[in-house]
């Protein structure tokens, strides 16, 4: 290292520059010794059962929708599986619409709706969809059920772990895993029975008859579910899952949060349950009274008295905790409840605002445009390909003939005869079958011919329509225009 009275010329202006002498940082490392959770990534988060009317109403709206997931599939509508988004044959049915690769619009509008619904309810009452309908949540939950009913509860879950292994142990793991396989193999099978005919794929996955693909989607379903609900869990929301990121764009001062009243509960303390209120106000105490509960049943393991955090799902699971020891105490219910910054603040929430407005706008326009493309959906479709290897010939007749192949794909779910007729040109031969009957989700390929007289045509490309109309419904038809061409 130069020594810092050294200096070196400056061959531009003969002046001497000062070299100077930085010292290395010294980086500092973890302590390999040290056990707190400075430098530890994740420790695991022993969820404590909660009893109340949040819960209660959790559990029931995540009962309902696991039961509408598990029972969609097996619905039948005019005698196959109501509800089949089948990819390898490219159509999705949704009891009487099918769904094809053309339609992308009517699926895009869906998956737009969706997401400014989204919008909308994360706007006015924050994180509910984590709370009470993610499947990352409720599949969390139903993990940690079995876990509470074999293990035991919280403090003998974590004597459990801190305990050698010996034959209790062995037993209560083994049955907790296996009852968590089980869980993920029937998710998934449910799952991939949304896409290939549920009832063939249960009898053929457990006879060792199913495709490889089949096969290996149920597998591979079932590990994401066992490794997501049982071993994940919270880092799927706070560190994986990329809502919990952008969510705080959408909240303001009037969302409602789950949040703790910190002016009504500081300073915390423990305190007996008969301590008058004199002399809580003479030590200073709030209502708080540092159970740690509230942390205890956060499946993400924070301390909503810290504040508003991006890990919180808003499952309420806290504020049934508090409530409970309020009502112990004694004391007014809801120091932690789901709340607005405004009204802690002690001003008025207002539910409706600029913002809620303007995202209510979006998805009625967006609702109108899918009502709209659903309506206007004709359940037909036809391509015209022309011969290419000439394109007009001249006939034994002297009339110039023009070749078509048209591709008539009956979109609907029942079968439909076609009437085609063409127009455009004067004095027109039509050469070929005028009526087809294609079945449900057919695609009938025509062969015709146009002929006419070359001394009716004033242009070497004329302008002709081919159209098709159902005779069962005459508004099923499409019209598409072509060119007949001379010269």
């Amino acid at each position: 290292m130069s020594d810092p009275q050294n200096t070196s010329p400056n061959k531009a202006s003969g002046e001497a520059i000062p070299v100077k002498v930085i010292q290395p940082i010294k980086v500092h490392k973890p302590d390999s010794a040290r056990h707190d959770d400075q430098y530890t990534p994740r420790s695991h988060i022993y969820v404590r059962e909660v009893k109340g009317a949040l819960e209660t109403f959790r559990r029931f709206f995540g009962g309902f929708f696991i039961l509408l997931f598990a029972g969609i599939p097996w619905l039948q509508f005019d005698g196959r599986q109501a509800v089949l988004l089948d990819i390898a044959e490219q159509r999705f049915h949704i009891f009487g619409l099918t769904l094809w690769p053309q339609d992308l619009t009517v699926l895009a509008w869906i998956f737009i709706i969706a997401a400014f619904a989204l919008f909308v309810v994360t706007t006015v009452a924050g994180r509910v969809w984590c709370g009470f309908m993610c499947p990352q949540t409720t599949w969390t939950y139903m993990f940690i059920w079995f876990e509470h009913k074999i293990e035991g509860n919280r403090n003998k879950r974590i004597k459990l772990d801190e305990r050698a292994m010996d034959f209790d142990k062995f037993i209560r793991k083994f049955l907790k895993h296996l009852c968590w396989v089980i869980l993920a193999l029937l998710t998934s099978l449910t799952f991939v029975g949304y896409f290939t005919p549920i009832g063939a794929l249960f009898v053929d996955f457990f006879t060792f008859g199913a495709t490889a693909a089949a096969t290996g989607s149920v597998l591979f379903f079932t590990l994401c579910t066992y490794g997501n609900a049982g071993w994940m869990r919270e880092i799927m929301c706070t560190h994986i899952c990329p809502y919990a990121r952008f969510q705080s764009v959408m909240f303001d001062a009037d969302t409602l949060i789950v949040a703790y009243d910190a002016k009504r509960g500081e300073k915390r303390g423990p305190r007996g349950r008969k301590m008058p209120l004199e002399k809580r106000q003479e030590k200073g105490l709030g209502d708080c009274i540092d159970c740690n509960l509230c942390v205890q049943v956060c499946p993400t393991g924070i301390d909503i008295r810290n504040g508003l955090q991006y890990e919180c799902i808003n499952c309420g699971a806290c504020v049934d905790a508090c409530n409970g020891v309020m009502e112990k105490m004694n004391y007014p219910k809801g120091l932690i409840s789901f709340t607005s910054e405004h009204k802690l603040q002690g001003k008025q929430t207002h539910i409706f605002r600029s913002k809620m407005v303007g995202y209510l706008v979006v998805l009625a326009i967006m609702v109108g445009l899918l009502v709209a493309d659903l309506v206007s959906r004709v359940p037909l479709e036809v391509d015209i390909i022309r011969d290419r290897n000439s394109l007009f010939r001249e006939n034994f007749e002297g009339e110039i003939e023009n070749v078509y192949t048209l591709k008539i794909l009956n979109k609907s779910q029942q079968e439909y005869t076609y009437k085609v007729t063409v127009e455009g040109l004067p004095e027109l031969k039509y050469i070929g079958e005028d009526t087809i009957t294609a079945a449900a989700g057919e695609v009938f390929t025509l062969p015709i011919s146009v002929a006419v007289d070359p001394a009716l045509l004033e242009s070497k490309s004329t302008k002709i329509t081919i159209s098709v109309v159902a005779l069962e419904d005459e508004s099923i038809a499409v019209k598409e225009p072509s060119k007949f061409l001379y010269r």
